[in-house]
């Protein structure tokens, strides 16, 4: 199926959010949709998928003209939208799952289990995937729950499928199998759209791309023709720098240190320690217990063996308010389950830690919670309406935004940052690493844990580099390289 959408235009209030944007794909072709958070890629796409109209504009299925007043007839059409939080249910076999909301029923209206086994089974080879269908959801990993998600949409004979940062939380290995998955959705004639920040992932598995920045298509080809750096300018609008962000830091004392720490089944034998004014990165593979054990660090594991010292004392942390009373900053790396608190608008989400110290006489001083976050606000380029507004109607890197301003303002003296960059763009990238850096030159210490080792190089002085809970070994200077990094964190 070919997709055209021609001139699409949307404002919210005097937002104008999309200003007459074209974007096409054609049939079996995987196409970049890039753009920084707030550059229009969602609000595009929710046009495509029915969720909300477009103010002007039209849309082609194969030169035929469509308007989708809502998700069931952009599905009905052969459009399927995989978002970035998957739906699906994980106390159900993968079957059901597949077919939920239209399962098949026994000519007595009774639910067919064996025929949707056998359908689910049947697709699973067409697509060459070993996939039992009747296991449990929950017990796959990250990559097969996507590959689900995309099956359950191929079962609904979708001819386009729109991917939103499909590989965000996912490992090396995880990537590769999702990456096979839409190669064979490529030669099955599908198109798919590729919403992500992670250009590499771009240059490797998309045909084409088209670039948006503030609601404006800026550029659009083949990926065959551009460079990386081409197209992160196109997003940003100026150069953006890719390399190592060296700086002669100034180490001041020990901040943090670690003793034979062990915590079954997720870590043993840590010991390591961070210095005022050092950025140190944790990184591996997912499942290494780096989270873990400086969950632990922030008291969020219970207890553990071992010792933590801070500034040379013994600790025993036991909650995430007493290391907050410590001077102890924690950046969870599930923004959406740990990070923001749905119910609470922008200003409360980004203040949050700070209210006891806000508070006058048992009451928050609005004046300076507005003044304390609209600095950081500025700092970090949060894009967004009013405060007042609910932390859902940000783009995913702007909540994260959020969420980093939040202990921007608590000003710890130990900041942990897990997975600081998920979702954000490559322009906000620029603006977090120098937001780290600065915290540095501040005397902060500031632990970095990512399983990207481009973003450990970029943003670290060294680096420990994780394997099955266990420090394998330490990378600093010319060891600190990618090649080095994954064959350490693979069990080199």
């Amino acid at each position: 199926m070919n997709l055209s959408m021609r001139g699409i235009v949307k404002s919210f209030g005097a937002n104008d959010v999309l200003k007459a944007v074209d974007f096409s794909l054609g049939e079996g072709e995987i196409c970049a949709l890039l753009g920084e958070n707030g550059a229009g890629k969602s609000t595009l796409m929710n046009i495509l998928g029915g969720v909300i109209p477009a103010d002007s504009g039209t849309i082609e299925l194969d030169g035929r003209p469509v308007v989708f007043e809502n998700p069931s007839q952009s599905l009905h059409a052969g459009i399927a939208f995989i978002h970035q939080e998957l739906n699906l249910i994980n106390d159900l076999p993968v079957y059901e799952n597949m077919f939920i909301g239209r399962e098949l029923k026994t000519r007595f209206g009774l639910i067919d289990h064996k025929r949707m086994i056998e359908e689910t089974r049947k697709l699973f080879e067409r697509m060459g995937l070993e996939i039992d269908p009747r296991a449990m959801v929950s017990s796959l990993d990250a990559s097969y729950k996507q590959i689900v998600e995309i099956s359950r949409a191929l079962m609904m004979n979708a001819s386009i499928i729109i991917m939103d940062e499909p590989t965000t939380s996912l490992t090396e290995p995880e990537i590769k199998r999702v990456f096979d998955m839409l190669r064979a959705l490529r030669a099955q004639k599908v198109g798919v759209v590729f919403i992500s920040h992670k250009l590499r992932e771009v240059m490797e598995i998309c045909d084409r791309y088209t670039v948006l920045r503030d609601g404006v298509m800026v550029s659009s080809g083949f990926v065959r023709d551009a460079t990386i750096a081409a197209i992160a300018r196109d997003m940003v609008g100026h150069e953006v720098r890719t390399e190592p962000l060296n700086r002669h830091a100034q180490l001041g004392g020990e901040v943090l240190r670690l003793e034979n720490m062990a915590l079954a089944p997720y870590y043993k034998n840590v010991s390591l320690s961070v210095r005022a004014g050092e950025v140190l990165g944790v990184t591996g593979l997912l499942g290494d217990g780096r989270s873990e054990l400086f969950r632990t660090v922030f008291g969020d594991m219970g207890r553990y063996e071992g010792r933590i010292y801070l500034h040379g004392k013994p600790v025993v942390i036991r909650s995430t308010q007493q290391a907050l009373n410590l001077g102890v900053g924690y950046l969870p790396r599930n923004r959406k389950e740990n990070g923001i608190v749905k119910d609470m608008d922008i200003l409360e989400n980004g203040t949050i830690v700070t209210w006891p110290r806000l508070a006058r006489l048992g009451l928050i001083d609005r004046k300076a919670q507005l003044a304390e976050f609209d600095g950081q606000r500025e700092k970090l380029r949060i894009r967004m309406e009013k405060p007042t507004d609910s932390i859902n109607s940000l783009s995913g890197g702007n909540q994260q935004k959020v969420v980093l301003a939040k202990w921007l303002c608590a000003k710890p003296e130990l900041l942990i940052l897990d997975n600081p960059t998920q979702g954000v763009d490559v322009g906000a990238k620029e603006e977090i690493y120098d937001i780290i850096l600065r915290l540095a030159q501040e005397g902060v210490a500031v632990v970095v844990l990512s399983n990207e080792a481009q973003e450990i190089i970029r943003v670290c002085d060294r680096a420990l580099v994780m394997y099955h809970g266990d420090i394998r070994a330490e990378v600093r200077g010319e060891t600190m390289n990618e090649q080095e990094i994954m064959r350490l964190a693979i069990g080199g």
